[in-house]
């Protein structure tokens, strides 16, 4: 059984993805919610795949449902559609649409399909994060397991800011106040 390893960018900021590998008979349902998940986003909101080429341009449509809108070709419905058999080449790509109010717009694209599933691993799973997310609601808290990892590596603690420092000016401000140009050609 083959899985697929795709890399899911984030339309703002490329250097945002995340490495999802699910096996190629997952529907498309499953990968919708495995980014999800990976970016963590809700699951409130209508969303969409596109087929697409190296210039990224929209192809088939893979939806979630068929939604209230004029389509020139009818979509595929997410829920009945085998990954696998929509991957035409080893670098397919795909554009995921999620909430069409707000638009977020990821590319997808496979990077490395592997033969055998590894036992361990329960597909779909995310393994690899690059980046911070983009917060699906606003701001994301400022106090959470990633800010603590940070203050924990670079002792971004209050009290260790001062450490064997100084303010800024305080020796400059002082002799400067004290030397005139008077003083200065008493010197020469």
């Amino acid at each position: 059984m083959a899985i697929l390893k795709f890399r899911i960018y984030w339309e703002e900021d490329e250097s945002v993805y995340r490495d999802i590998a699910i096996k190629h008979q997952h529907t498309f349902l499953d990968l919708h919610h495995a980014i999800l998940k990976s970016y963590e986003f809700d699951s409130k909101h209508a969303a969409t795949f596109y087929k697409s080429n190296d210039s990224w341009q929209e192809g088939k449509e893979i939806s979630l449902e068929k939604y209230d809108k004029s389509y020139k070709v009818e979509p595929l419905i997410m829920s009945e559609v085998n990954i696998g058999s929509q991957i035409a080449d080893p670098n397919q790509k795909f554009i995921y649409e999620y909430d069409f109010v707000k638009n977020w717009r990821y590319m997808i694209e496979l990077i490395h399909v592997e033969k055998e599933a590894d036992k361990k691993m329960e597909y779909p799973c995310c393994v690899r994060i690059e980046g911070l997310g983009p917060s699906q609601y606003g701001t994301k808290g400022l106090i959470d397991s990633r800010l603590a990892e940070m203050e924990e590596k670079y002792d971004l603690h209050p009290e260790a800011m001062n450490d064997g420092f100084g303010e800024e000016g305080d020796e400059e401000s002082e002799s400067s106040e004290e030397f005139t140009s008077d003083d200065a050609g008493d010197e020469f």
